[in-house]
């Protein structure tokens, strides 16, 4: 049959229709390169304050793609969550597939029975049509159940796959000092808490998701092809699967991008939150400087080039989703429709030589409702590569973590150093690498034998120290800021790597720190006093709850534990003072007596009696005390003195009267 139109209203209307839209496409298309530009000349405007990275590295890294990188990478993390067949992770995998192939049943079951439905209504069968009418209605319950346990196990396995990869990095991150480490030797990652919470996050929704959209799209092609086969032949069912691999090789190197543009934005994202946390932490300084109007062009500029790598995604996203749109979903259908059409527009075909037309018909529904579904089934299964690119950006983040973690369990730092002509300059004739140190655990003695004090960016505060402490021999520390007190501590806790010579000192449980300001837990006021123990440590440790009350006694807290007790859990960090979060700090030395403690201007906001009274607990008790303090009245309290110049120079020497009165 053919149609034709004649010239008229019809036609003048359908120019006139195909103008305006012409028009209107050609100022949507101005319209956006003038918002373009726009946009770039606000982001060049902006570009000086956009430059506050947390750490900009130069160093080349494995881009985010589905290649065979990607699937290391994949196959090492897929280990850590479902690390074994008799796991509940593998029991909600088997779940999902045996909720996706029942939910494939029921869409063939569906097909079939909704063209019966409609063929009796064309036939006009009242017989008929209840039968199958009531054959859906009894299959109502059983279809919404096999949908919701799709649901359940989909959100189920996401919360174990999270859970288990959570418990793996965070086992690495906090395994002796490495969450330290990573944020004071190692600057590879800046934002560890966006990679363990967002990223995780992230990742194992993507993970999950993707073993749906593919293994359901999968299923579904198979099922249908064997269906399809039976009724048009194989040739159809092939001709989709071939356009499915030439669709999906295109889409996936077209996709590229996006793994490389979801690392950018979840390292952005990092950015911009911890730029906020800063706010958050230094509110008080930043209040006292009226910083508030910089902290806010620094924020709102780290936001804005957030919103800028979004704003680029989105565009990017338009574009593809328009080729997605037109390749996975479009031109599939069209070869689903050429594929089905076949048997019926071939005259000579023998499968309807003889079939009347409501055969034809009915035939024509179920096989082309099932071609139907292959061709979204396929074109999901292209669309999946979309998800696929972006989980890879996903799965370079969370290796790069598990990376930066093993390597630092190693003793493998990466750090960006001093240049090389500063230290070609100040330190030619010296090389000192990490590691290079030899520590001897031993007990009751803290023993330096030509070990240099040198930082991370290899900046060398003493070339070399010697010198022995024995327990029960209190030295006190002092030089001005920077000399290297800091460091020679930080050495001393094992925080930094040993860069040479050998110390000998007993183990780091039987040292203990207390900084000028004590850090506070979060708990009860016991926990402030045993920390880091818990009740349970407690217990073992045969201490009771009278002896932490004798305890707070003796530091003058004895106030705070009877107004509170000792199960009161409030916000400690406000609720406690300076000076008694000070001697909350001596009262944890109390309480764990260790061999040998580091008292950092740890008594600053305590009066003097009461810091005299400390003093000699600790040497009752027999703690060793390496103090760091200005004040005139402990030099009395010590028998050496270990005096750092801050010019490469230390002197270890015995207090004497005379010294004394220099000191004072």
């Amino acid at each position: 049959m053919t149609f034709a139109f004649k010239p008229g209203k019809m036609g003048v209307l359908s120019k006139l229709t195909i103008r305006h839209s012409a028009a209107a496409t050609a100022i949507a298309v101005v319209a956006y390169f003038v918002y373009r530009n726009a946009t770039k000349n606000k982001i060049r405007s902006l570009e000086p304050e956009i430059k506050v990275v947390i750490h900009e590295k130069v160093e080349k890294k494995d881009r985010a793609a589905v290649d065979a990188v990607f699937c290391r990478h994949m196959i090492r993390i897929l280990k850590i969550l479902v690390p074994g067949w008799l796991t509940q992770e593998t029991w909600y995998l088997v779940v999902v597939a045996l909720s996706l192939i029942a939910r494939t049943y029921a869409d063939v079951w569906m097909i079939s029975n909704g063209t019966s439905i409609e063929s009796a209504i064309i036939g006009r069968d009242k017989e008929l049509f209840k039968k199958y009418l009531f054959r859906f209605i009894y299959a109502m319950p059983v279809i919404s159940v096999v949908n919701n346990m799709l649901k359940y196990g989909l959100s189920e396995l996401k919360l174990r796959f999270r859970t288990r990869l959570s418990h793996h990095l965070y086992d690495k991150y906090l395994r002796g000092f490495t969450y330290y480490k990573m944020s004071n030797l190692d600057n590879r990652i800046s934002n560890a808490d966006q990679l363990l919470t967002q990223d995780v996050d992230k990742f194992c929704d993507s993970v999950a998701e993707l073993y749906s959209n593919l293994s359901k799209p999968i299923l579904d092609v198979i099922l249908y092809t064997v269906k399809l086969t039976e009724g048009i032949g194989a040739q159809g069912p092939a001709i989709m699967l071939a356009y499915l691999a030439v669709s999906g090789l295109i889409l996936t190197r077209l996709r590229r991008p996006v793994g490389k543009l979801t690392v950018i934005e979840q390292k952005l994202e990092g950015e911009y939150r911890y730029v906020n946390s800063r706010l958050i932490t230094n509110s008080e300084e930043i209040a006292f400087y009226q910083g508030n109007r910089r902290e806010q062009t620094i924020i709102l500029a780290t936001f804005h080039k957030l919103v800028n790598h979004l704003r680029y995604c989105i565009f990017f996203k338009l574009q593809m989703g328009f080729i997605d749109n037109i390749v996975a979903k479009y031109i599939a259908t069209v070869f689903g429709y050429l594929v089905v059409s076949r048997p019926f527009l071939n005259l000579a075909h023998p499968r309807h030589l003889h079939s009347s037309h409501s055969e034809r018909l009915e035939d024509y529904y179920k096989s082309g409702r099932m071609l139907v579904r292959m061709a979204e089934a396929i074109g999901r299964i292209v669309l999946a590569g979309r998800d696929m690119t972006r989980l890879a950006g996903f799965t370079a983040r969370i290796t790069e973590l598990l990376q930066v973690l093993d390597d630092i369990s190693k003793g493998h730092y990466v750090r960006t150093m001093v240049s090389e002509q500063n230290k070609e300059s100040s330190n030619s004739h010296l090389e000192f690498k990490p590691g290079n140190g030899k520590i001897i655990i031993q007990d009751h003695i803290i023993r330096f034998e030509k070990v240099p004090l040198v930082t991370p960016n290899g900046d060398v505060l003493v070339k070399e120290m010697n010198f022995e402490v024995q327990s029960g021999v209190n030295v006190l520390v002092c030089g001005p800021n920077g000399a290297g007190k800091s460091s020679l501590f930080r050495i001393l806790g094992e925080l930094w790597p040993l860069f040479g010579g050998t110390l000998t000192k007993p183990d780091k449980g039987k040292l203990f720190y207390i900084p000028q300001r004590p850090y506070m837990t979060v708990g009860t006021l016991r926990d402030q006093v045993i920390y880091p123990d818990s009740h349970q440590e407690q217990l073992k440790r045969g201490v009771k709850d009278s002896d932490l009350a004798e305890i707070l006694c003796k530091v003058q807290l004895e106030y705070i534990q009877e107004r509170e007790g000792l199960d009161s859990v409030q916000d400690w960090m406000d609720v406690l003072s300076g000076g008694e979060k000070q001697r909350i700090a001596m009262a944890r030395l109390f309480y764990h007596k260790p061999q040998f403690a580091i008292l950092d201007e740890c008594t600053s906001a305590v009066s003097v009696d009461v810091e005299g009274f400390m003093y000699q607990h600790c040497r009752q008790v027999g703690i060793t005390l390496f103090t760091v303090s200005h004040r005139k009245s402990l030099w009395k309290h010590h028998e050496f003195y270990l005096m750092l110049d801050g010019r490469g120079n230390y002197e270890f020497k015995k207090i004497t009267s005379d010294t004394t009165e220099f000191g004072s």
